[in-house]
């Protein structure tokens, strides 16, 4: 990710962490990504674009022997910190990953980073550095935007946000992303791959196989009002969720 498209998050961890609350999160995203991560304990963990550091707290808290979380917007990085200094969980928080960080984790996960790769040589890199840090073997889990996620502006407004296409719908095609639930009115520039090139990319990196997971509804305690409500979203989703090994 390219430093205009990171400078793009500088300010927005807390309101990220007030997000974690929001269905589409809660009940769809977070207990999916959670089961197809599942059991943590005695495993090595790379946060690849961990923001405020969300998932790398709760993956260490479920198990995770080590947790390192990599991600280049300062201020995504500073609450982060933040955050561990008073929690003291034992959370990495870095702004760069060396050779050290290469062939040592058992799995990787990537949450919306890959709807910033500006190109397909920044894609294909980001798959690459995900690969490199993995153990053979390791586990790579992503989110990139899906690719048959609904054009329509006003499709998720329910849910809290608006994904229009800018231009013509192509590989690397621009997709504005407007969070739209009071308070917030924040926007932020993505970008759209194909399910050819997303898989290509992860092959030519050395990821295979590569399999597109299903989401469900996984969250606790729901009433039939509440599926009632979600039912739009998991039919399309606006993210996919891959899952991927090392060869």
């Amino acid at each position: 990710m390219g430093q205009e498209a990171a400078a793009q998050f500088d300010a927005l961890a807390a309101m990220y962490e007030d997000m974690a609350t929001w269905p589409f999160r809660r009940d769809m995203e977070i207990p999916n990504v959670l089961a197809v991560l599942g059991d943590l304990h005695n495993r090595d963990v790379l946060d690849f674009g961990c923001g405020n550091g969300m998932y790398a707290r709760w993956m260490k808290q479920r198990g995770a022997r080590r947790v390192v979380g990599y991600d280049v917007s300062e201020g995504m990085l500073a609450y982060a910190r933040q955050r561990e200094s008073r929690e003291r969980l034992g959370i990495e928080h870095v702004s760069a990953l060396g050779r050290d960080c290469e062939g040592v984790f058992d799995l990787v996960l990537s949450v919306y980073v890959l709807p910033y790769a500006t190109n397909a040589d920044e894609l294909f890199e980001m798959c690459a550095t995900m690969a490199r840090a993995l153990k053979p073997g390791g586990r790579l889990v992503a989110l990139p935007i899906h690719p048959d996620y609904v054009r329509q502006r006003d499709y998720y407004e329910p849910y809290g946000f608006r994904m229009t296409p800018e231009g013509g719908d192509v590989d690397g095609g621009k997709v504005r992303m407007e969070l739209c639930k009071p308070p917030f009115d924040v926007s932020v520039t993505a970008y759209y791959w194909s399910k050819e090139s997303l898989e290509s990319a992860m092959h030519q990196a050395g990821l295979s196989p590569v399999q597109w997971v299903q989401h469900g509804l996984l969250g606790g305690d729901r009433h039939e009002s509440a599926d009632r409500f979600m039912r739009a979203y998991w039919q399309r989703p606006h993210a996919a969720i891959l899952h991927c090994c090392r060869i």
